[in-house]
Formats: structure tokens, sequence, C-alpha cells
């Protein structure tokens, strides 16, 4: 029975016995509960109303008359923070909580339980808590992908379902600062009032939406417009100088963009600043070295946001570079100890940090970016090996990164493997590392009873399984989609002829098992649409390569294929994202159909 419960929660015991509730009338709060908790329970109980023979009352007094379906209650003691325990017996359900996100978790944990059962309900007790306070997921909205306030809303309903207390949007010059039209122009950005009404949003659903900004780096959508050219340590580059002149930038940045959010929590990012020292710094960086430069210039953003009354998050990797000064970051920072690959060595990074005395998370990801397929069986050991180090040297929180490299051509449902196994994980790693995900997919993601949807996706990522060599951080398809046809051995690496056909072969596969998919979410039509266009995007990587190699289609054939795919590519987008960076993310298609045009 623990199966159908996703996260599974640390321990359940599930009795034989039944208990038929469809007769109950009353779910009995709290008074004291908070007036988003009371109209969470509210809802809730309309939502499973239909498994019962009348529709369930909420009261805060003791009802007078009428069975007793749920009781909730905040305990002081016994409970840790955001856990729950929740029994059924024939006097109701109990659901006892350590705290209001608790109890949410435990509505959550018995939603499910109505969803397979209806309302009669086997005799049961759990009691559950998560492993990570923190457990977070970051989407990349600034590679030219800015999803819409109702995709993004509907993207933070499926994180509250699993459990996710944290989300970040990643911004480097998707937010309309009032001054900076120039940078954030044609880029359909959102907006202090959006992000307010997000921030909203998300704290209704015990979510903390973090401001996360590019600081440090990556900061190239900034620097190639005159204006700010005067700020880059190298021209055309992506890190700004380590001066005043950027201090002064960024003081006036947060000063606009912080006071949207509710959250005491602020990525200034700075992850691969690795043009520092090439430019303006050079003698600098010379004298000091570049991870001391890095370090000095970091301290002073760290004053910049506390200033502000913000708590700063930073990625790690280049503190990493000189170890030794980990020690000198100071107490109130977080430190984001992030790799992408299945072998990452948290097991060696995550001990530096922690014998410091320096809170950091562990930060795996989904292995959707530069995939057009998704990386199935490299995410789920990503999301394993840093759970489990995480857990073994005291993370306080666990970071799910969904990045969107190049012009983010993976459509969202890519990614939704990599966000349910990190969130289980996240809850209850000792639990959850034999779960269930494709089964977790389709009951609580895509509602496909067939179970088509959710093994198609996950079976997707597992075609470049295929390909003898495989390299880090992408798929091959991804490199042969947008290569240029003219040396086929930088895109075939090592790989024989033979293993893209096979890839091939299994793209038709699975291309002729959509039509057993019954998602029942009202986007269903659209993850179909977006299934087939992935498997049509990285078929036709892999078929390039076969047609120079001549064993393959001919370029007319291609020209013609790439063209539809583009078409059809361009209307998905426009379904769950602004226009503002599809231009630029297309750019990248068109310019994949230059050969096909001789």
């Amino acid at each position: 029975m623990q199966n159908i419960l996703f996260p599974t929660p640390r321990t359940c015991h599930f009795q034989r016995q039944r208990i038929d509730f469809s007769s109950a009338r009353w779910v009995h709060i709290d008074p004291a509960f908070s007036a988003d908790l009371k109209n969470q329970i509210i809802a809730f109980a309309r939502q499973i109303s239909p498994a019962f023979a009348a529709p369930l009352a909420v009261t805060a007094g003791a009802p007078q008359q009428g069975r007793l379906f749920l009781k909730l209650a905040l305990v002081a003691r016994g409970i840790a923070p955001q856990g729950y325990k929740l029994s059924a017996d024939e006097g109701g359900i109990a659901l006892n909580a350590g705290d209001e996100a608790g109890a949410f978790y435990g509505l959550e944990t018995l939603r499910q339980l109505i969803d397979h059962n209806g309302a009669v309900l086997p005799r049961c007790s759990i009691a559950d808590h998560p492993d990570f306070a923190q457990r977070s997921v970051m989407l990349d909205i600034s590679r030219c992908k800015v999803p819409t306030i109702e995709t993004l809303k509907t993207y933070i309903d499926l994180l509250a379902r699993l459990k996710i207390n944290q989300l970040q949007l990643r911004i480097e010059h998707t937010f309309a600062f009032s001054a900076h039209e120039i940078v954030w122009r044609n880029a359909s950005p959102l907006t202090a009032a959006e992000i307010i009404e997000l921030d909203a949003y998300c704290r209704q659903r015990h979510i903390d939406l973090v401001p996360h900004l590019s600081s440090f780096s990556h900061f190239q959508r900034w620097l190639q417009h005159p204006e700010y050219r005067h700020l880059a340590e190298v021209a055309g580059g992506s890190v700004p100088r380590p001066n005043r002149k950027t201090l002064a930038l960024l003081d006036s940045l947060y000063a606009e963009f912080l006071p949207n959010f509710s959250s005491a929590l602020f990525n200034v990012a700075c992850d691969e600043a690795g043009e520092l020292g090439q430019g303006w710094s050079k003698k600098l960086c010379a004298e000091k070295g570049q991870t001391r430069v890095y370090v000095d210039f970091l301290l002073q953003i760290h004053q910049l946001v506390k200033k502000r009354g913000h708590r700063m998050m930073f990625w790690g990797d280049i503190i990493l570079h000189q170890p030794a000064l980990i020690p000198e970051l100071p107490r109130d920072i977080i430190a984001l100890n992030w790799g992408y690959e299945s072998h990452h060595p948290f097991n060696r990074q995550a001990p530096l940090f922690a014998r410091s005395g320096i809170p950091f998370y562990i930060c795996p990801g989904t292995s959707s970016w530069q995939s057009i397929t998704g990386r199935s069986s490299n995410c789920l050991g990503n999301l394993a090996n840093a759970a489990r180090n995480g857990i073994k040297h005291g993370a306080t929180g666990y970071f799910i990164t969904d990045w969107g490299d190049f012009g983010h051509h993976q459509f969202q449902p890519i990614s939704y493997t990599g966000i349910a196994a990190g969130a289980a994980y996240s809850w209850s790693f000792k639990s959850n590392r034999n779960a269930d995900i494709v089964a977790a997919l389709n009951r609580l993601v895509f509602c496909d009873q067939s179970g088509a949807s959710g093994q198609l996706f996950f079976e997707l990522g597992r075609v470049c399984e295929l390909l003898p060599v495989q390299p880090e951080n992408r798929t091959a398809f991804y490199s042969t989609l947008f290569w240029n046809m003219e040396k086929v051995d930088d895109v075939l690496e090592g790989n024989p002829p033979a293993a893209f056909k096979k890839c091939v072969r299994r793209f038709d596969d699975l291309e002729s098992q959509i039509s057993t998919m019954r998602p029942q979410t009202p986007d269903g039509n659209l993850l179909k649409s977006e299934l087939a266009t992935a498997i049509a995007m990285a078929r036709h990587g892999a078929q390039r390569v076969l047609a120079v190699l001549g064993q393959g289609t001919n370029r007319a054939n291609l020209r013609h294929d790439l063209q539809h795919i583009i078409a059809r590519y361009e209307d998905i987008w426009l379904q769950r994202n602004r226009p503002g960076g599809l231009r630029e993310s297309t750019g990248r298609l068109h310019q994949a159909l230059q050969p096909l045009l001789d």
C-alpha cells in the first residue's frame, strides 16, 4: 500500500482491515490555524468530497452531530519540523503535525490515499518528516524561455504536491528593471507585480520563492550593450569587473529586485567566473591569485546582500579551486555544491564545506538541458549520489537544478523525471531510493492510468544509452541536431554508425506508442505533441550523421523534416511560454537548416 504514496513516507504501517468513511461528515480543525492553512483545508475537503455520500464540512468547533472524518492538530513535541503523524481507525483519521507545513504535507499524503482507495481506507499509521529541511528546485528562465504566469502556477502546484518547499527562478536579464529596458527588451521579462503575485502563490503552498540574480558571471546579456561595456572584464565576455562600479550597479539592482520577495534568502549565483583575470583584473589576479580576487569580491557582494536583510547563497564551484579559502566565508552564507554527472565527486567536495562549518546545499540536476530527450539513468544516478552525500555530510538543503543552456530546447516534461525523483530522494532517501518514479509520474504528474505517459518520457531519456560512448552534460543527439555536417568525427565521438541506426529504430518505436498515452491533465494533448516533437528532433540529429556517412536519407528529406520540426517547435513553445526568446532559440534550428539548403 505504501507504494501508492509518493514521496514514500519514512514509516508506514497498513493493516488488512478497511474502514468505510463514506458516511462521514466533518473535518475538525484547530481555530488557531492560520488563514492560509484553513483555506487549504477547506479546498482539500471540497476536492475529496466526491468520494463521500455528502460534501464534507469544515469546522473549528467540535461537531455535536455527524461522523468525524478528519481531525487536524498541531503538537508542540514529538514531531520534527515539517513532519506529521497520520492514523486511521474507526474513530476517524487523526493528523497531528509539528507545524503548518507538516499539516500541509500530511494532507497531501491523505489525498493520495483517497485518490487510490476512495473513502474506504485501510487502518494505518504513518509517521513522516523530511531528510532535508530545504528541498529546492531551480528553473532557468534566462536562456530564452520565460514561462507564462499560468505555466508557472501549474508548475508550483506540482512542486507542492511533491513536497518541495523552495523555488528559484534563475534570472540574468528577464526581470523588468525600470532603468534598464535595453537589457530586457524583447525578452518578455517578469515584472515586479508578477513576482509579488507568484511569491504569494508560493507562500500559500509552503514554498519559499527565493530571488536568484546572476551577479558576478553570466552577465553577457548586460555587457553586450554599449551602456555596460565599461564594466566587462574582457570585451564580449560574461564576467563584470570586480570593482566599485560593478558593486554600485548590483546595489541598485538589488534595491529594486529584492523587496518583491518575502524570502530571507538571496542567490547571487557567481558561478563559472572563468574569465576573471583575463582582462581588467589580470594584474590583480597575477598578484593575489584568481580565487583570492574572486572571494574578496564575493565578500563585498555579501555586504550588499546583508545590508538589505537577506542571507546570501552562491554557487560554490570557484572557491573549490582553492578550498583553503572556504573557512574565510561568513557563517551566514550558504554555499551551493553543484555537479550534474552520476559520478560527480560530491563525496570529496561536500566535506570541504562541512569541515569549515559553512552551511551548504547539495545540488544535482535534471539532466535535461542540452539533451532534447533527457538522460534518465544519469539523472537518477546524479540525484541519488547527491542525496546520499548530502545526508552523510550534513547539507542543509537539496537543490534540483533545471538549466536551459544554449536556447532551452528541451520541453518542460523532459525534466519531470528529475523533479519527481529529486523530490522523493530529498524527502526521505532511505524510503525512496528504490521508488518507482515512472509510476509516480503517471499518478501525480500525467494522471495516466494506462501508464504509458511516464514510461515513454522515461524511456526516451534512455535512448542515449544505446550509444557506447556518451558525452557529459549533453546527449549526442543534441550535438548532431545543431551540427554543421562537416567533420563527422566531431560528433561520432567514437560511436559506430550502427549505434545511431539503432537509436533511430528506437525513436521510431517510441513514436509508434504515443497513441497509447492517456494523460488526464488539461495539457494532455500538448504532452503528446511535446513527446512527438522531442523524438523528431533527436531522431533528426541521428539521421544527419547517417546522411553524411551515406547510410541514411538525403539532405532534401532532412530539410523538409527540420522545417516541419521548427514549425511544431514554435507552436509548442507558445503554449507554455512567452514569445520573448523564441526567435533566438529557433535561430539555432534555422542555422541547422543551412547545410541542408545546398
